[in-house]
């Protein structure tokens, strides 16, 4: 629904936002996106568990104090919204108010009330809204995407960019808890009795199987914080299957008050995780998935791929994400390309994710420059490492952080980067550290001007990496840039040379 007018932020006027609110069985979350960009980045994103659906199995009916926390919420959410600048809000409801006898003058109430049209999204759609929201963020998912919320489990198949067969089922943590009177034998029978009448699942034997919705990121959170892995990231963060399986039976062995000590876990979600883990461990029973991937997007995330133009749909979200951060903290605002033409001609092996790593550091160079010089190369690591972006994975966040460290100065050796050294293997850790080198020369060549580095080239044989300058040009005559080019033919394992050709030759090769 538009809010009319609305003030418009300061620090970026004129551009369209759009607030989605997730009124689901357990919670409802308000998350505001920048509408012009491909990436789903929240600008503001809260979360109020509510518990709509608590009392859905044995009623059928909402809960009552859900209810009128949900009404409160709402209110709140709007007044931020239209406090933010939203242009437009869009209420979506799922499974609870959905089914819920009483889930129409729910919607009529809110209406009401606050004069919020609510959309009361279908099984399907909401299912394939979830898979889109993978999508968006893993936009080279394949195999079964599963959304578990309060009310009930969203299941879809997806590959090579689209949607495929899939289901809604009523085993959502909060209704399973309620419906098996918290008897974990009788929940896993509602769970096995359903998965086992979804025929389209034999198909999808030995895929991989992706995980959307609060309480599965739970999960993720344990195991990320019990074995002390190098980066706490969940969007995108792997478990093989047999962690996994291991992880949600120690799940579900533990108490309520065990779990409460556990961090990361909200207070509302240490009733239903060990519900929510037996989900996890009959799918993966069924499907026997060689390893679970996290998904920190959904339905929200879907419903805004959705909204956006084509055209800015089909980019791809990592470099998108990369140019605006560029264009909003480098020097210059951005670059245009040049940095990865100059560095290509070292590295004309590379396939085509190795390429777009390298336009992905090239584009994200320059952020760290107004930090202190003595930090500059830890804040920059530290930045990427743990950036809000989509479409990487966490071994290639450790390759762009690496490739920013060294790019400022960082020692490759320096503690600093052993999330990178404990994520990345040795082949991938080295070209990170030439790509940082070769940018760190770059920007002693020019001062950070595009123009200037266009006017020197790199070369690459057998035994060298050579410098091409302009002959008698004093721009680049520096006493630190032999030792940078010295620095760069190690990383490639070369011998450094410079060598010269006038300006006219240098304009020639563009």
């Amino acid at each position: 629904m538009s809010l009319g007018p609305a003030p418009v932020m300061p620090d970026r006027p004129g551009k369209p936002r759009i607030g989605v609110i997730d009124i689901g069985s357990n919670s409802i979350r308000l998350v505001v996106f920048d509408a012009s960009k491909r990436t789903a980045v929240p600008l503001f994103n809260e979360k109020v568990i509510c518990g709509l659906g608590r009392t859905l199995h044995s009623s059928g009916r909402l809960d009552p104090a859900g209810v009128e926390q949900a009404l409160r919420t709402l209110a709140r959410f709007r007044g931020i919204a239209g406090a933010i600048g939203v242009e437009a809000l869009d209420v979506l409801a799922t499974a609870a108010v959905r089914e819920a006898a009483d889930g129409a003058a729910f919607v009529g109430e809110v209406a009401a009330r606050l004069g919020l049209e609510v959309n009361v999204i279908p099984g399907r759609e909401e299912a394939e809204l979830s898979a889109l929201g993978v999508l968006c963020g893993i936009p080279g998912a394949e195999g079964v995407m599963g959304d578990l919320g309060g009310g009930s489990l969203e299941l879809v198949a997806i590959g090579e960019g689209r949607i495929g067969e899939g289901a809604t089922l009523p085993l959502g943590s909060l209704r399973l808890m309620e419906g098996s009177g918290g008897d974990p034998g009788i929940a896993q029978g509602m769970i096995d009795d359903h998965l086992a009448r979804q025929a389209w699942l034999d198909g999808m034997k030995g895929r991989r199987l992706y995980l959307v919705g609060g309480a599965w990121r739970s999960i993720a959170r344990i195991h990320i914080s019990q074995t002390g892995y190098p980066l706490s990231v969940v969007h995108q963060y792997v478990l093989p299957w047999r962690e996994a399986a291991d992880l949600t039976r120690l799940i579900g062995r533990l108490s309520e008050k065990s779990l409460e000590k556990i961090t990361g876990i909200s207070h509302g979600r240490v009733a239903t995780l060990p519900f929510a883990a037996l989900v996890l461990k009959r799918l993966m029973r069924r499907i026997e998935p060689p390893e679970v991937v996290f998904s920190a997007h959904g339905l929200r995330e879907g419903w805004f791929m959705r909204r956006l133009e084509p055209g800015v749909r089909d980019q791809d979200p990592l470099l998108s994400n990369c140019r605006e951060v560029a264009e909003r903290f480098s020097r210059y605002g951005g670059d245009d390309g040049t940095l990865a033409r100059w560095t290509a001609a070292i590295f004309a092996e590379e396939d085509a994710a190795g390429e777009r790593l390298r336009r992905a550091a090239c584009l994200l160079s320059d952020i760290a420059w107004s930090e202190h010089p003595d930090y500059r190369a830890e804040q920059a690591y530290l930045r990427i490492l743990r950036l809000g972006i989509a479409g990487i994975d966490h071994r290639e966040r450790a390759f762009l952080a690496l490739a920013a460290f060294v790019r400022y100065g960082g020692d490759p050796a320096d503690p600093t980067a052993r999330p990178s050294r404990a994520l990345l293997e040795d082949g991938a850790f080295r070209r990170a550290v030439a790509i940082g080198r070769a940018l760190r020369l770059a920007y002693k060549l020019s001062a950070g001007s595009l123009a200037l580095l266009g006017r020197t080239r790199l070369v690459l044989d057998a035994t060298r990496v050579t410098l091409l300058r302009p002959a008698g040009d004093p721009v680049f005559e520096h006493h630190s840039i032999a030792p940078r080019l010295a620095l760069l033919a190690e990383a490639l394992g070369r011998e450094p040379a410079v060598g010269d050709f006038t300006p006219v030759a240098a304009a020639a090769t563009g």
